[in-house]
């Protein structure tokens, strides 16, 4: 496997074009590949992310969540919503008048378990087309590249 040095090392120089257009074209290719598997399962994919991180996290403060997903808290209220209206997650009073508790029903529960089946396969058939090793590349490079920017959100 090549490491992310290695693929940085093998791209010509000068770079032409924009990095955050050329992002943002692969990032709506892959979700729309997602999206067609995630289909059945009722699910967008941002939404299946959503109810894994509650899975494997919560219950959990919705601030807490908003930083564990890196979301900023009103991107998060609006995902959360259309979760919250299906009876898929539900939203408790926290610790003061201002926090909310996000957990999982039953019904979320289901849901997510349905739609892992649905994400398993898009995972699978990414990589596929991809190949293994390109995959392995790109999810290096992009854990290198956050390693080296720094977080503005805060």
């Amino acid at each position: 496997m090549q490491h992310s040095s290695d693929i940085a090392e093998a791209i010509p120089t000068p770079v032409r074009g924009c990095t955050n257009f050329k992002l943002k074209q692969l990032t709506r290719r892959v979700t729309r590949h997602y999206e067609r598997f995630m289909d059945g399962a009722g699910l967008k994919i941002t939404q299946y992310s959503l109810l894994s991180h509650v899975v494997t996290l919560g219950p959990i403060g919705a601030g807490e969540l908003a930083v564990r997903m890196a979301l900023g808290p009103s991107t998060l209220t609006r995902n959360l919503q259309p979760l919250v209206d299906r009876g898929w997650i539900e939203m408790q009073p926290g610790a003061d008048a201002r926090s909310r508790i996000v957990t999982i029903t039953a019904a979320g529960l289901a849901q997510r378990a349905l739609a892992q089946k649905a994400w398993k396969r898009a995972q699978l058939a990414l990589n596929e087309q991809l190949g293994l090793q390109r995959v392995a590349a790109l999810h290096a490079l992009i854990d290198d590249c956050l390693s080296h920017l720094e977080d503005t959100d805060d």
